[in-house]
């Protein structure tokens, strides 16, 4: 499998309190990467530097084979990196379809007019066809949350950041954060999916990463990392209260 995205020796501080030390992976083309981790462990930190909101002390890393450190978030979405939110940044006084078309006029440079066309495919991807003329803050959470996806792929991402998606939803609401996924996937669109809901990460991804003590702890096929120790002393085990919390 051919790496679209590559972190190397990833490395963060503020202050005293350093957050990453040396996280490594690489993500394929078509590839569903998870990342688990206890709260504090930086996963989101880990989000917020590969979209540029924060710069890293140290490392590199390399989408579609060029260092992208130096390069300003605006840049990032325009060659095609995308994310979502842990809380949903929709504009609700404006529809799903509305805040979908500015995602694709304004992330992604596209004309009213195609953004509009791409609008209309992805409220079917996503599954608010029949709520498109609704307004964003009048939706569900579950319904929010898929909003949140489909302003993101407006942009046209090669690789989409995907934070607590299925964060704060029901069993059967999971499931269709999850068979969303599976579209995104089978379009061809790389994921970093970060969450605590470990069935999406056991049923939703191809390989799981562990991040703690601000660096990746194992990373491997779902099965295998949810049984490993390394997984068990975070979650579980005594290992995990010994850790020093840091800022997520």
């Amino acid at each position: 499998m051919r790496s679209l995205f590559s972190v190397q020796e990833l490395a963060i501080a503020f202050g005293s309190n350093q957050v990453l030390t040396s996280v490594n992976f690489d993500l394929g083309e078509g590839e569903v990467l998870g990342v688990i981790g206890p709260n504090g462990a930086g996963k989101t930190v880990l989000l917020n530097i590969i979209t540029g909101i924060l710069k890293p002390d140290k490392g590199r890393m390399v989408f579609l084979d060029q260092d992208i450190v130096g390069v300003s978030t605006v840049d990032r979405a325009r060659r095609g990196i995308g994310r979502t939110f842990q809380i949903p940044r929709s504009f609700e006084n404006m529809t799903s379809y509305e805040n979908t078309l500015v995602g694709g006029v304004f992330g992604d440079a596209q004309t009213e007019k195609a953004a509009g066309r791409k609008a209309c495919e992805i409220l079917d991807t996503i599954g608010l066809c029949d709520k498109k003329l609704e307004f964003a803050g009048k939706l569900s959470l579950l319904d929010r949350k898929r909003l949140e996806i489909g302003i993101a792929l407006a942009g046209n991402p090669k690789m989409l950041l995907l934070d607590e998606a299925a964060g704060g939803l029901t069993e059967s609401e999971v499931s269709e954060i999850l068979e969303i996924v599976r579209r995104i996937k089978a379009s061809g669109i790389s994921i970093i999916w970060i969450e605590h809901v470990l069935q999406t990460m056991l049923h939703g991804t191809d390989r799981v990463l562990l991040l703690a003590d601000g660096r990746d702890m194992i990373c491997g096929l779902p099965e295998e990392v949810m049984a490993s120790r390394e997984v068990e002393d975070v979650y579980l085990g005594t290992g995990g209260k010994r850790r020093k919390r840091v800022a997520e």
